[in-house]
């Protein structure tokens, strides 16, 4: 779910010559929990090829990544590693929670209940090893780096950033800011609005959210930035304190801002987790430090292989969206799809 830091954060909007030629890292695990929620049918199934397997993430990968990279913009896929410990609690809670929404489907779909199937059939999804594994197998063929990261994808994206290995960070979820992410990037797609159940239309923009900007704006320092996300909830405290929301948790640490120990604030609020725990993860995460990025022009037979002679996708919509992109982008330099048919 992430830090719900949205509602006190500055942020702007910015198009997409804002992004021209500049390398963004991208938080794979987040991008494709996107395409599991939102490409689907009216009663809620995942795309899917002949033998039954799940294509949904497959589609939005292929599509939005050529766009993006159509657009002049460099993209790397960071992959999550080992979670930390302290996250199995929010993934054995997920599991749960799954696990019942499988089931109130089952029964949505005995009943005929489009609308009930819709909504449960987006709170089980999930990623499996062979998803994963064609996912960066597709991301490699179009060319872009993949970067497997030791433990949280967002952990390693964000030290991407700070070293200048990529000009940003993009995450749906603002944690990369508590790992100190300089340049966060959200809403990374092409689609301004997109249609929900009942046919109501939601907007989104592409926004910036820069991190001397945030400490700035809320008066804190990174080490409070982050203690006011714990004190919110973070994957590895769920729900954080109770009754605690973004504004209290920052006035709390402006009243205590000449306490140099933060023991002071979380002994006061009774608290049941160790905070120095959680604060250790966004401080001293394992990530690969000895990252190498270079990217390379699309080999198209393996994109067809991988889509149409693999997973049935249609031949001439996969040729098209490869022609979109090299015209978009008149220094590709792929064979044509001619030369593999």
């Amino acid at each position: 779910m992430g830090v719900d830091l949205g509602s006190i954060i500055p942020r702007k909007e910015i198009n997409f010559d804002y992004l021209k030629n500049k390398s963004i890292a991208i938080d794979t695990f987040n991008a494709l929990y996107q395409f599991l929620s939102s490409i689907r049918g009216q009663d809620g199934s995942y795309l899917m090829d002949s033998k039954g397997r799940v294509t949904s993430h497959l589609q939005g990968l292929f599509a939005r990544s050529l766009n993006l990279m159509g657009k002049g913009i460099k993209l790397v896929y960071v992959f999550d590693g080992k979670a930390p410990k302290l996250k199995f609690r929010e993934q054995e809670e997920r599991s749960e929670r799954k696990v019942i929404a499988e089931q109130k489907y089952k029964e949505s779909l005995d009943e005929e209940n489009l609308d009930n199937m819709y909504k449960y059939s987006k709170q089980f999804m999930r990623l499996n090893e062979d998803m994963i594994e064609e996912s960066k197998e597709l991301i490699k063929a179009l060319g872009i780096p993949v970067v497997q990261a030791p433990s949280e994808g967002e952990g390693q994206v964000s030290f991407m950033c700070k070293n200048k290995l990529v000009d940003f960070a993009a995450s749906q979820d603002y944690d990369a800011l508590l790992f100190g992410a300089p340049k966060l990037v959200r809403n990374l797609t092409l689609s301004q609005k997109r249609k929900i159940r009942g046919g109501k239309i939601v907007y989104t923009f592409l926004e910036l959210v820069e991190l001397h900007n945030v400490l700035k704006e809320l008066k804190l320092n990174q080490d409070q930035l982050i203690i006011l996300g714990i004190m919110i909830g973070t994957d590895f405290n769920p729900g954080g304190i109770k009754g605690i929301g973004p504004k209290k948790a920052l006035k709390l640490i402006h009243d205590n801002k000449n306490v140099k120990d933060f023991d002071k604030i979380f002994n006061e609020l009774n608290v049941d987790f160790n905070w120095k725990d959680i604060y250790e993860i966004f401080t001293n995460l394992p990530v690969d430090d000895k990252v190498k990025i270079k990217w390379n022009t699309v080999d198209e037979y393996k994109v067809v292989d991988l889509l149409v002679n693999k997973h049935d996708f249609s031949l001439e919509r996969v040729n098209k969206l490869l022609e979109n992109y090299k015209k978009e982008n008149k220094n590709a330099d792929q064979k044509g799809l001619r030369e593999f048919i």
